[in-house]
């Protein structure tokens, strides 16, 4: 559920998008059964130039996007970098795509296949060409994002800089002193774009101003932009770092915030589809492209949603029949929605219950997994300025020195289903995407290159089959949560190109999800303004998890009694966030392999 990671180029806010921030980690790299050399066939060569121009992109994207670093385990010799969010920075970050993009063009990935080379040119030509196909979207032009703009993303990032020493601490005051710069500029990104036809929807605009009036209602030594300030011992530090925030900062976000009600509001465009803006049809088909890196449109991924919506429809009937003696969908989901058992009475209980379910899925891990990482998980909520202001659960990295985090919201607990609250955290945690990130960083092999790249089909992908997955594991305690999480798959892969290309209203859209069960009033309005700033997003989840559950009956049925659920899992998750046609052609190989042994 949670939004969207990092290649910033393919971010479709325009700037730093939070959940491919908190996931670039999951690339880091490879299985030991791909770290291989280059053949000696005369693809010696095309390894020595993807090689290189991996090392050319790595290098380009850590100085014009430093932030990057933070959210994927870069280590930086400097701490004072921020990103050049001006036309003429952006218009280098594409002359320097287009090079190594032209570069990489006569390279043969076949010659690359069973090296991990292999896997570096797969990543480099997805993240140039997404960001390449991206451009007809005009982001930064229209960057007013509730989900992943930079009121979140560089609160997140000042929790995250560095301080401690006196260089560190010059360094820490050298960026955030640019901020005010950088936001000043966003608003004039947002003025050129509304002169061109740009606009992000009425209904995102409203959110983000409300983000801001929760950030400006604090007090300078408590915004979150202040974190440096209380994490380092130096009182003259502090006493500058609060004073930059009051000062500087503050009054920038406040800037920002008049301009957006005052100017942008009343000129941004009451639709939420992106064929409101220019090139609209184009960025949908983009941006879908991006996602779920399978080459569908919009129209075909509707049909086989609404197929899969079908077939899940008539499963819920049979698990309702059994749980609850009723065999009608829209009685067994009025059923769940109505029984006060299956709510909370308080924050504190909801945040409990999802402790508990991922202590209780992470003991049964080894039963599914031939590897289990050690990286601990845990569940925070988030700030309470954020809550009801559209966020939704997300997952943010650790590593071996901090613990996972699924950030939940507790907004509403009254209206919280059990069952929602089990899947969601199977889905961030174990045997989610803590499991695909946890993974990945224990594994040595591939370019660096991955840490900084992040593909949705195959990330949300495997959280959606982790959902299924946890109930073969026996991970439920709630006869809901096998109902409710077959009630909402694929619904995304219908609402999102529902609203985006057959015109859905905002009421329909809702009504569409409300059928499912899974959401409050106040999470399907989130839901729908989530849709309208991120398209094709939403449709990523199930496009990869159905996908997988593809690949996993491929092999079964080429194995047979060989098939080891443990070894499936661990050839889907060696390679990190591969694009889905990779994953395929790795998980064929592999097939092919054992098929000839």
């Amino acid at each position: 559920r949670a939004t969207d990671l990092l290649n910033v180029a393919n971010s479709p806010t325009g700037v730093i998008d939070v959940k491919q921030i908190t996931f670039a980690v999951l690339v880091l790299t490879v299985c030991c059964s791909l770290a291989v050399p280059a053949k000696a066939d005369g693809s010696a060569e095309a390894a020595q130039t993807i090689r290189e121009l991996a090392d050319r992109y790595y290098a380009f994207r850590l100085r014009t996007q430093p932030e990057i670093a933070y959210f994927s385990g870069v280590e930086l010799e400097r701490h004072d970098g921020l990103s050049d969010n001006s036309p003429a920075g952006q218009a280098a970050i594409q002359q320097e795509e287009d090079a190594l993009w032209q570069q990489l063009q006569p390279i043969d990935a076949s010659t690359l296949e069973g090296s991990v080379d292999w896997i570096t040119h797969g990543i480099l030509r997805q993240s140039l060409q997404s960001a390449r196909e991206l451009r007809v979207c005009a982001y930064p032009a229209w960057a007013v994002n509730q989900m992943g703009g930079w009121q979140l993303d560089y609160a997140q990032l000042a929790d995250l800089q560095p301080v401690g020493t006196r260089e560190l601490r010059d360094q820490a005051l050298a960026r955030w002193s640019r901020m005010p710069a950088f936001i000043d500029q966003e608003r004039e990104n947002l003025s050129a774009g509304l002169a061109a036809g740009y606009s992000s929807p009425q209904s995102a605009v409203k959110r983000v101003i409300a983000q801001l009036d929760g950030l400006l209602a604090l007090q300078a030594a408590d915004s979150p932009f202040a974190s440096p300030a209380k994490r380092d011992e130096d009182e003259g530090f502090s006493a500058a770092f609060v004073e930059l925030v009051a000062s500087g900062l503050n009054p920038a976000i406040k800037r920002y915030r008049d301009f957006l009600a005052d100017t942008y509001l009343p000129q941004a465009r009451e639709a939420l589809s992106v064929t409101a803006n220019p090139n609209g049809r184009a960025c949908y088909d983009a941006a879908l492209r991006s996602y779920t890196t399978l080459d569908r449109t919009g129209e075909q991924v509707f049909e086989l949603g609404m197929n899969t919506v079908t077939a899940n429809q008539a499963k819920v009937k049979q698990l309702g029949a059994e749980a609850y003696g009723l065999d009608d969908f829209a009685a067994i989901i009025q059923h769940i929605k109505d029984d006060p058992k299956d709510k909370f009475t308080t924050s504190a209980e909801l945040l409990q219950f999802s402790k508990d379910a991922v202590s209780r899925a992470e003991l049964a891990m080894p039963q599914w997994f031939g590897y289990v990482p050690t990286v601990k998980a845990d569940v925070v909520p988030f700030p309470e300025y954020q809550e009801g202001t559209g966020v939704s659960a997300r997952y943010e990295a650790g590593n071996e020195t901090r613990p996972g985090v699924y950030r939940i919201p507790l907004f509403e607990p009254e209206k919280q289903s059990r069952g929602n609250a089990e899947s969601t955290a199977f889905h961030e945690i174990w045997p989610g995407h803590h499991m695909q990130v946890a993974v990945a960083q224990e594994i040595e092999g591939l370019h660096p290159v991955g840490k900084i790249s992040w593909y949705s089909g195959m990330g949300e992908g495997w959280g959606r089959y982790s959902e299924g997955l946890a109930v073969e594991m026996g991970l439920y305690t709630t006869p809901t949560g096998p109902i409710s999480r077959l009630a909402w798959p694929a619904r995304g892969m219908v609402v999102d190109p529902g609203i985006h290309l057959l015109g859905w209203t905002h009421e329909q859209a809702k009504a569409f999800m409300d059928q499912s069960g899974r959401f409050t009033e106040s999470e399907l309005d989130d839901m729908v303004d989530r849709i309208a700033v991120l398209p094709g997003q939403l449709t990523s989840y199930d496009s990869g998890g159905l996908e997988i559950i593809a690949l996993r009956r491929l092999a079964n049925e080429k194995l047979g009694d060989r098939f080891d659920i443990r070894e499936f899992h661990d050839r889907v998750l060696e390679n990190g966030s591969i694009p889905l046609t990779m994953l395929r052609t790795h998980i064929e190989n592999w097939l092919g392999k054992l098929a000839g042994s």
